[in-house]
């Protein structure tokens, strides 16, 4: 794990959105290269110009560090808290956002404790696959990975969309180091996905379509609301089209493995998401989960980050405070 990467600035930050968008859950590609790769320099380049811009609505952060895994390095960024706590907040973005989809959150997260962010491997951002990730077992052995190279015991693991998929898989394989999960309006966790998302995500997946495609998904999944223009929308279209994944389909997850975590866990659905069907997915983890706290934000799209930021922050910090320091 190294430290000391050049720090994208952060400047004073004002509320310039009360949504979060949330890109395509369903890519294809046509590719031969086993694992995710930008289509060439002009379009990494590209993204990562956006990424700075967008990255420099986060406040600034305490290190920067890339995580040596078995299937390639992983940025994290660690930010500071307000308060002090001995267990963390890890939060894992959903698909082709990477850590500047926390903007609006992190202000009142830090409130809470110390938080990382996480770029999620095999996704457009810092992180660097080098060694296809083949199932549900290798998902969850990269993240346990990067855990274990932080310095705490244990962490506070929040999920957004397919981060939250992706936390959920961990715990249900790798859980030594979680001590609650929370999952923010999950995909393939609580529910199927609708067949009218799937179809929808298509398009947005090729490369060679116009950008307004891809932002019309985009602004589909965040309830209607206009995308153009915002930086990490910005982000995220480029990373729609210049990065093939090369992931694979993520397993709905059963309510008999659901119930099998041992860790407290609270779901936070959102009302009007796309990804799923809300009431259906809500009873789910009423049924499901041992030791659940379900919340319905009944307003919420998708973007349910953005839109309700101090509302997650209240909810988890209640849920995780007999936790916090350890």
């Amino acid at each position: 794990m190294t430290a000391g990467h050049e720090q994208a600035g952060a400047k004073p930050r004002q509320r310039r959105r009360r949504w979060r968008v949330a890109a395509a859950a369903t890519r294809v590609f046509l590719s031969p290269s086993p694992v995710g790769h930008w289509d060439g320099a002009e379009g990494q380049d590209r993204f990562r110009s956006a990424y700075r811009t967008a990255f420099r609505d986060l406040p600034k952060p305490a290190a920067s560090l890339d995580v040596r895994t078995d299937y390639g390095l992983v940025r994290v960024y660690r930010f500071a808290g307000k308060t002090d706590t001995t267990v963390p907040l890890v939060l894992l973005p959903g698909r082709a956002s990477a850590s500047p989809v926390w903007a609006d959150n992190l202000p009142s997260l830090l409130a809470i404790g110390d938080v990382y962010t996480v770029d999620l491997l095999g996704e457009p951002g810092m992180s660097i696959q080098d060694r296809p990730i083949t199932g549900d077992d290798d998902q969850a052995a990269w993240l346990h990975q990067v855990l274990e190279a932080l310095p705490e015991e244990s962490f506070h693991l929040v999920g957004l969309s397919i981060g939250g998929w992706t936390a959920a898989n961990l715990a249900l394989r790798k859980a030594a180091r979680i001590e609650t999960l929370t999952l923010i309006d999950p995909v393939y966790v609580f529910g199927d996905m609708p067949l009218r998302t799937i179809v929808r995500s298509l398009p947005a997946s090729v490369a060679w379509l116009p950008k307004s495609w891809r932002d019309s998904f985009n602004s589909y999944t965040a309830g209607g609301a206009p995308v153009e223009g915002l930086p990490v929308a910005h982000m995220i279209e480029a990373g729609m089209k210049h990065y093939s994944l090369k992931l694979p389909q993520p397993e709905r997850i059963s309510e008999d493995r659901l119930a099998t975590l041992g860790m407290p866990v609270l779901a936070i659905i959102a009302g009007r998401s796309v990804m799923h069907d809300a009431q259906t997915a809500a009873e789910a983890a009423e049924r499901a989960l041992p030791v659940g706290t379900v919340r319905t934000y009944e307003d919420a799209s998708h973007a349910i980050s953005g839109e309700h930021p101090e509302r997650i922050a209240k909810d988890i910090a209640a849920f995780i405070a007999p936790f916090a320091n350890g």
